[in-house]
């Protein structure tokens, strides 16, 4: 053992070596894909974790809109029951009829209003939660691609250690299957829903 110590050369070690020195064009070709790979690798799990913090705010969006319309619900229930009570008390012998009644007619006006609010409220609810479910799905779809660009850098390593041919065939067909389904999530498409909701159709 020398003074500088030892060090042992694996596969890969000799694999980037050659890439290094630019003698090994098999080498070179793995070397810019998995640098391609984990590129766009990097910018699919950018766009997931954008689209899950959309889900997320979406769904606080739809839970503040929901609150709001119970309340405005609750408003509208006093309300009518103050109607009710101004209707009984209409009807009572020695009141001042006119009064109540005409109360009766204002809380009726008010409920109205106050049940449009309530029913915005709802509909702007359920909007939120619609694109909460949007977001979560392209998150779902983002995802996927990066998981299946993780997968052809894996595949591209294992390559560049047996040199395998078949192996590269390999890391090119999981590769494109990521890009498609990165490009199905900035598209806003979903390939298996459109092909379910196809044979759904057919079916009927």
């Amino acid at each position: 053992m020398s003074g500088h110590g030892f060090h042992v050369h694996g596969p890969h070690d000799h694999a980037v070596e050659h890439v290094a020195h630019g003698s090994d064009n098999f080498s070179n070709k793995i070397a810019v894909m998995t640098a391609v790979l984990a590129t766009v690798g990097a910018l699919f799990g950018y766009l997931g974790g954008a689209t899950q913090n959309d889900a997320a705010l979406f769904k606080n969006n739809a839970a503040i809109d929901k609150t709001t319309a119970a309340n405005a619900w609750n408003y509208y229930q006093a309300k009518s029951n103050k109607q009710n009570l101004a209707e009984l008390a209409s009807n009572l012998p020695g009141v001042d009829q006119a009064k109540y009644k005409a109360d009766v007619a204002r809380y009726q006006s008010e409920k109205g209003d106050i049940k449009k609010d309530a029913e915005k409220w709802e509909a702007s609810s359920e909007e939120w939660n619609k694109k909460s479910e949007e977001a979560m799905h392209r998150h779902h779809q983002w995802a996927l691609a990066t998981t299946a660009e993780q997968i052809a850098i894996s595949l591209a390593a294992i390559t560049l250690l047996t040199r395998r041919r078949w192996l590269l065939n390999a890391t090119y067909v999981v590769a494109i299957i990521g890009f498609a389904l990165g490009a199905f999530a900035a598209l806003h498409v979903d390939p298996l829903g459109a092909l379910f909701a196809g044979g759904a159709a057919a079916h009927h």
